[in-house]
């Protein structure tokens, strides 16, 4: 067992082992392997958090992102996403508004992912990580 595995992955699983994954989009989750921006907007940084909103049209995604930080994250609307991770699966996520997760890791753990609105409807977000983690915060 990963520490994927214990992490609280949100949706239902569509693909592994990279199924589907086009160059292309293999190449975006190379190239952004060190992305910190995890959201779309940093509303605050502090010397303990950092606190982000995410809103996304029908259609519209958020890049390759990788979270190393303890964070949480609320749906502040009803959606649904499309969700590719770095150890190669697709997920399908449906989200109620107020739903929460919260993710723990350890030293060198890390969650690699990009986020899609499949919706028909604004899909958002707030996600605060916190800053006391066992890693190391990554530059923006």
């Amino acid at each position: 067992m990963t520490y994927l595995d214990r992490l609280p992955l949100a949706g239902s699983l569509l693909a592994t082992d990279y199924g589907q994954w086009s160059p292309e989009l293999r190449q975006e989750f190379e190239d952004n392997a060190f992305n910190g921006q995890v959201g779309g907007r940093l509303l605050l940084e502090d010397d303990r958090t950092r606190v982000w909103e995410i809103r996304l049209a029908p259609g519209e995604r958020v890049s390759p992102h990788r979270h190393v930080l303890d964070y949480f994250w609320t749906a502040l609307t009803d959606g649904r996403s499309l969700q590719h991770t770095h150890d190669g699966t697709t997920r399908s996520v449906s989200y109620l508004a107020g739903e929460t997760r919260a993710y723990t890791f350890d030293r060198g753990e890390y969650l690699l992912h990009d986020l899609q609105n499949t919706g028909d409807n604004l899909l958002a977000f707030i996600t605060v990580e916190l800053k006391q983690s066992a890693n190391r915060p990554l530059p923006l």
